[in-house]
Order: C-alpha cells, then structure tokens, then sequence
C-alpha cells in the first residue's frame, strides 16, 4: 500500500516543528524505517535531510527510479559509484548552509557520527536520538488499518497453523509450514522468525525452532505475526495444549500458570486508556503474576508498540515513564518461564482509542479454547 503524499508531508512537517524547538538549521535523518515513514521509500542505504523549507533524499544509482515512483515530491539527490555518502551529504548541505545540524545519533556507527564531526560546512552536530520514533508511535488512520490487515493474515495464520498440527511434525516444519501460509494469504512474510516451542523449550522466550516433536509434550508455545507488503506488521501469541488427555487433567501446573497468565493479560488491558503511563499497565499484570508465585519467572517487560518494526516505543515496562496516547498500538504479552518444564505466554495487539482501548487480535484464549487437536 502507497500513503497519500499528503501523510509524509505532514510527517516532515513535524520534523520542521522538531527543529525549531530544538534552534537547528537541519536534520539528518539515517534510521531506514525513519526514512521510509517520512518519505514513503521502501529501499535502503538512504539518508533523507529536512530543513525548514525542504528535504533532499540522498541516495545512489540503485534506487533512483524506484525514489521516483516511490517518493513523488521529494527532491533526491543520486551518487555514483565514485563518491561515497559522505560526500554526497556535503554536496546537499552545501546548499543548505547549515549552521547547526541535529543527526540520530542512536543509529549511526561512531564511525560514521565522527565522520560527520569532520564536514566543515556545519558548525555543529547534534544528536537528536528516538524523536522521530516518539512521532511514529502514534499511528494514523492509513496505519491502523494495516495493522488491522496484518493483525487479520495472522489470526488465519493461526487457524492454518492448528489445521496442520501432526505429532510427528517438527517445530522446525511447522515454522516454514506457518510462514508459507501467511504469505499465501497476503503477507510479504512473517514479521520475525516464529517462535515455536514444544514443552520445556516454551520457557526460552525468544526460541528459535527446532527438531522437537510437537508428540514430545502436551503443549506448544506460538508466537507469530505477518508482514504486509507497506512494511507494517502484527505480533501474537498463543500457547495450546496438544497432549492426549484433557487440558489440566494432564497437567495441574498447565492450568494454573495458563489462568494467571491470562487474568494477567485482562488485568492489564483493562487498564489501557489514554493518560495512563506504561508503567501502570505493566504494574497491573506483575501484581497478579506475583500474587501467584511466579513473580521471578516473569522476567520481561509486559509489550510494545508496534508498527513497521516489530519492536517500537513505547514500552511496557517497570522502568518506562511514556504515557498512552490515541493512536498507540502496542502488544500486551505476559509471560511465565520455568526452566525445564515450559512456559506460558499470551499475546495481543492492542488499539489506544480516545476512551479506551480496542483489542485488534481477536484468536480465542480462553481456557475452554486452549485445547488443539492433533
């Protein structure tokens, strides 16, 4: 999906407010999806300078139709393959004149931002770290409705995934089985490689799939999410008991860490609303997990924001100070970890309205629903 131009300019626009609050003559912008939310350019190796009255995309042979097609309005500037971006930067600065010029400082190499140190024609570089993304957390109404999108190719992904459920296969087959699903209905791919793990490799949250057998315990960790092609994406998560007894007659453990890490989850979401500072939301699913035993195995902050990186601003976290606003999407997924036998997580994509909050996923969770046949 293309954005009207009209959504970029207003993105820049912001920039341009960013810079007089902050008394500079220019900013460097290098982040990739930064980049690309204020210019619509879907490539790479891209650095975009906004100033007070303009912007100038400087980029090399390789993009500039794809700039043209992608970036109609946006002044760009192409490089060779004899002139290095360093050079190409002064060219377009030099234009400028610039005296005082802020850069993102967060994702420069030190390389790069003392290079920059060096340029003669700016007096002085400043770094303005994580502003652009602060700007990005609040989505309009053309990226919600991706995520929407997104969110939508999941939860089919979900079903296509509980649909092919076998004992013999693998976390491994499964992963590839899921992301080829996803793709079949709409998405350029998953948003991060799938998180697929069977029994004790459930307490790992961050497991690469691998040869584990879904026969080889009772229940199976999914956390998963699609990528459309607009860059957005969405991130869920669901644990399902596959064993051949019932859920909670298997495994007493199961069904209790499974229902405190759901009224975690509702407890926290019930809370979210404009004004309400992260640090709360995180609070309010700790507290129930602590109530239960668990506290230590909770060892993660309780979500994000999401967008067209899988992990945004804000946080859920103890240590976040940001407060909710319209327009957020952030995931809400807490978790209990116990090494060597497994781990519960439940996850959903989570809409910040004027009065409240929307849930986006809409895949069952209930106790009643956490039993897969295979």
């Amino acid at each position: 999906m293309t954005f009207p131009a009209a959504n970029y300019a207003r993105r820049r626009d912001q920039v341009r407010k960013l810079l007089r609050s902050r008394n500079l003559d220019a900013f460097l912008v290098t982040a990739e999806k930064n980049v690309s939310w204020l210019t619509g350019f879907t490539g790479d190796s891209t650095w975009l300078v906004i100033t007070a009255d303009s912007d100038c995309l400087l980029s090399d042979s390789r993009f500039a139709t794809q700039i043209e097609e992608e970036c109609a309005g946006v002044p760009a500037r192409i490089r060779d393959a004899s002139m290095k971006m360093l050079e190409l930067l002064q060219e377009c600065l030099s234009a400028f004149q610039p005296e005082r010029c802020g850069f993102e400082g967060h994702s420069l190499t030190f390389e790069t931002a003392q290079a920059l140190q060096s340029l003669p024609i700016v007096d002085q570089w400043t770094p303005v770290n994580w502003e652009i993304e602060q700007f990005r957390s609040v989505k309009d109404r053309e990226e919600i409705a991706e995520i929407r999108e997104a969110v939508r190719i999941a939860e089919r992904g979900l079903a296509f995934f509980k649909s092919i459920l076998s004992p013999d296969l693998t976390e491994q087959e499964l992963s590839a089985e899921l992301e080829h699903g996803l793709r079949r209905f709409g998405a350029t791919g998953c948003s991060f490689p799938s998180i697929i793990g069977v029994g004790d490799r459930a307490a790992l949250p961050h497991y690469r799939p691998g040869d584990r057998k879904i026969s080889e315990a009772p229940f199976v960790l999914l956390d998963w999410g699609a990528r459309l092609p607009s860059g957005y994406c969405s991130d869920l998560t669901r644990t399902m008991w596959t064993g051949k007894t019932p859920a909670g007659k298997g495994d007493r453990t199961f069904e209790k860490v499974y229902k405190t890490v759901l009224h975690a989850q509702l407890s926290a979401i019930s809370l979210i609303a404009p004004g309400i500072s992260c640090r709360e939301v995180d609070a309010a699913a700790r507290q129930v997990i602590q109530k239960a035993g668990y506290g230590q195995y909770f060892g993660h902050g309780l979500g994000h924001g999401i967008g067209l990186d899988v992990h945004e601003l804000p946080r859920f976290s103890q240590l976040s100070d940001a407060v909710l606003k319209p327009g957020m999407v952030v995931t809400v997924e807490p978790g209990i970890y116990l090494p060597g036998w497994g781990g519960v997580r439940i996850e959903d994509d989570v809409l910040v309205t004027r009065n409240g909050c929307e849930v986006l996923s809409s895949c069952p969770k209930g106790w009643d629903s956490v039993t897969v046949n295979c």
